[in-house]
């Protein structure tokens, strides 16, 4: 039998999922050992698409899929998905530019650049490609409907 805190655990175990599996798929393309990857945000899967889309299933499977929780659920998921695949990845890719650009400036063109904010440490990686995202919802859809299966049995 379900409980109410099944959206949640869903949630939280399809996040910790995620995380987990990205030191391994990362090793599988560039054949590089990272499992610090475990506490980092971008790669495949995208573990905030995985939380998202696990509590949108969740919801519907013990609230009906006509329910309007249900549905907030789902639009809740398809922003987070599409920001993780837009808004940050983008932003991350902004993040790369700048930085070349600065090296270049210093380099090339012989810029002595002293002001401590060209020296701050900014992440690269925010967000996602859009296969990493469809990555991290499919492990969401996946992880909540195991859980089902298993309470129900």
């Amino acid at each position: 039998m379900l409980n109410h805190l099944y959206p949640l655990s869903c949630s939280f175990i399809a996040l910790i999922v995620a995380q987990a599996l990205k030191p391994f798929f990362y090793y599988a393309v560039k054949r590089e050992w990272v499992p610090l990857l475990c506490f980092s945000s971008g790669g495949f899967p995208s573990s905030h698409t995985a939380m998202v889309t696990a509590l949108a299933l969740s919801v519907g499977l013990t609230e009906g899929f006509d329910s309007t929780l249900f549905v907030i659920t789902l639009v809740l998921s398809l922003v987070v998905g599409y920001d993780a695949a837009n808004v940050r990845y983008y932003a991350g890719q902004n993040i790369q530019i700048t930085q070349k650009l600065i090296k270049d400036l210093q380099y090339l063109a012989g810029l002595k650049l002293d002001d401590p904010i060209y020296f701050t440490k900014v992440k690269e990686v925010l967000g996602h490609k859009w296969r990493e995202v469809f990555g991290g919802c499919i492990l969401g859809i996946a992880t909540a409907y195991i859980i089902y299966i298993l309470a129900v049995i």
